[in-house]
């Protein structure tokens, strides 16, 4: 057990694993679609106050900080989210009812990111009763994560006290993904003029976009991350015409970019349009490629701990913060979304584990 190898209370450890399954099916009992995760934010207060915490609350973002806070030292933010996506028709069990087999819980939000949502509360509350603690916790429970809405993180880390470095909750098996891609989403529009398509007049929107499609498949940036590799450009939808013999004057379609650490957004931005005619109607670009060095204290220490490292190509919350951040937490990215979501029981208790563990290892001087 990676707990053995630093000095931690296990009675006080085993007491937090039990409660975090227990609030882990608590949250599953209750529905938390984004912006709409009132009771489940209710829980988490509750958890809070219990340990004698009074949490602050901004929408439906549920945050505390460390007794006895003091600004000389670190300040490290434990964040996940506790909104869930809608239950897709595949599911064979009640995606709202927590169900236990087999040491596996099954429910909606059980692995995304329930599981690592509440093992870094947990690992909060073991830290609030420990003496001499050389760094502050910020722990913030935070909604409208799976639609990157108005008023998750994003809107919460203005209230929030200055902080040194995150780390932010996902399913990553507990290995720690040291950089994250960011991502651009483009609407463009190829403008033409319509003509009858018996006859050798108009200009076809569809082949002038059919160009610009053509640049989006074949441009390399280079300058490839070592962690994230290239850019990646993809063409994922696109609606022209009205009828067959009617040469269509436009042509609408949408660019998922993925960017990563060596290419900023803005570049990225700059070079498109140097480079396409069709007219780009709107570019969502708030959402950034982040990560951290691999010189950075808590990267060390994982490495001292033999924590595999990573760079992640989904996206999470990661992309609100502008400072330094590692994403991690248990359970599988792969299960997330999926019909009969679940994490298993083991993979909380680890996590519990290993991020005390990792927080005790590092080395804040």
């Amino acid at each position: 057990m990676i707990a053995d190898k630093i000095d931690i209370d296990k009675q006080r450890l085993g007491k937090l694993q039990s409660e975090a399954i227990e609030t882990l099916k608590n949250l599953i009992s209750n529905p938390s679609y984004s912006g709409e995760e009132t009771e489940t934010a209710l829980i988490l207060e509750g958890w809070l106050k219990e340990y004698g915490f009074e949490p602050n609350r901004q929408f439906n973002n549920v945050w505390a900080t460390s007794p006895g806070f003091d600004e000389s030292k670190p300040t490290i933010l434990l964040n996940s989210h506790h909104d869930t996506v809608f239950p897709n028709e595949g599911y064979t069990k009640d995606p709202h009812t927590p169900i236990v087999e087999d040491g596996t819980l099954y429910g909606l939000g059980s692995n995304d990111a329930g599981g690592p949502l509440v093992s870094l509360l947990a690992t909060f509350l073991y830290f609030s009763q420990e003496d001499e603690v050389p760094f502050n916790l910020i722990f913030a429970g935070t909604g409208e994560e799976e639609t990157s809405g108005p008023h998750g993180l994003n809107n919460l880390i203005p209230e929030l006290p200055h902080f040194d470095y995150a780390i932010v909750g996902e399913p990553t098996q507990m290995e720690m993904a040291t950089a994250e891609k960011g991502l651009i989403v483009l609407k463009c529009v190829a403008k033409g003029v319509s003509g009858h398509a018996a006859r050798d007049v108009g200009d076809n929107a569809i082949y002038k976009a059919m160009k610009d499609i053509e640049w989006f498949k074949s441009y390399s940036f280079g300058n490839d991350s070592p962690k994230l590799g290239p850019v990646k450009m993809t063409v994922t939808m696109i609606n022209a015409g009205t009828q067959h013999n009617v040469v269509p004057d436009t042509c609408e379609f949408t660019v998922d970019i993925r960017t990563t650490d060596t290419v900023s957004n803005e570049e990225v931005m700059k070079v498109v349009k140097e480079n396409i005619t069709s007219e780009i109607v709107s570019a969502s670009t708030r959402l950034r490629p982040s990560g951290i060095s691999d010189s950075h204290p808590i990267v060390q220490a994982a490495k001292e701990l033999d924590i595999v490292t990573f760079g992640s190509p989904t996206m999470s919350d990661q992309a609100m913060i502008e400072g330094p951040s590692i994403k991690m937490g248990p359970g599988d990215s792969k299960r997330s979304h999926t019909a009969d979501e679940y994490i298993k029981l083991d993979e909380i208790k680890h996590g519990i584990e290993t991020y005390i563990t990792l927080l005790k290892q590092v080395n804040h001087n």
